[in-house]
């Protein structure tokens, strides 16, 4: 069964994949956002316990989607740690396996509201925005700058009603025009489409929500997703 959906995003041809990512074929680049490693250790310097395996699952994610489709570049958009010392608090052996999954690559961080200061000792760079082929790669969304623009930030999920109930899933929303993509990290969580947050982002006629499922992605209009 085939776990992706190709569409296009302001002219440029692109590929969603059922984990999240985002792929470029013509320019050899995947996009994945809102990794928020290292949340689980986040949590325990203020006194919350949370499962330690975060980090370890999502580069395990990350190293199988790249093993599929061999980016030549890799852009993350924002929150890659959850908190401003995640990055130079990771263990060494996670550390290691961001070095190896960066080996004939390059690595493009943008900064996020999680962890606006950057990587420390990582390979690739750190950055603001990140422009490639008309398209515009930033963490949150701006109303100002919406054609061509990529942006994570608000873990993007919809509703829709299947065999009689109502089932929620991390999207892709996009117009064609815009796209806001689905968190990346495996323990974070989402917010409706429907939300105000989304106000104005969108051309509402036009928003389709590619909802990521068990095997298979599902593309809906925004008309037909539930309340």
């Amino acid at each position: 069964m085939d776990c992706t959906t190709e569409i296009a995003l302001s002219g440029v041809a692109a590929v969603c994949d059922l984990t999240g990512a985002l792929y470029l074929p013509d320019h050899d680049t995947l996009v994945v956002s809102d990794l928020h490693l290292e949340k689980g250790a986040a949590f325990a310097r203020r006194g919350q316990l949370l499962p330690p395996y975060d980090t370890l699952a999502t580069l395990t994610l990350l190293q199988s989607v790249l093993a599929r489709y061999q980016p030549r570049t890799i852009i993350s958009l924002g929150d890659n740690f959850h908190d401003r010392v995640g990055s130079a608090l990771m263990p060494q052996a996670f550390r290691e396996m961001i070095r190896s999954l960066a080996v004939g690559r390059d690595i493009i961080w943008i900064n996020g509201n999680h962890d606006p200061d950057g990587i420390c000792d990582l390979p690739g760079i750190s950055l603001d925005e990140f422009t490639l082929a008309g398209l515009t790669f930033r963490h949150e969304p701006s109303l100002a700058h919406g054609r061509g623009e990529v942006a994570g930030h608000l873990h993007p999920a919809a509703t829709v009603r299947r065999r009689e109930k109502s089932v929620r899933r991390p999207c892709f929303a996009t117009d064609g025009s815009r796209m806001v993509m689905p968190s990346f990290g495996v323990t974070t969580g989402g917010l409706d489409l429907r939300h105000k947050a989304f106000t104005g982002l969108f051309a509402r006629t036009d928003l389709i929500a590619h909802l990521l499922g068990r095997d298979r992605i599902y593309s809906v209009r925004y008309g037909n997703l539930l309340a």
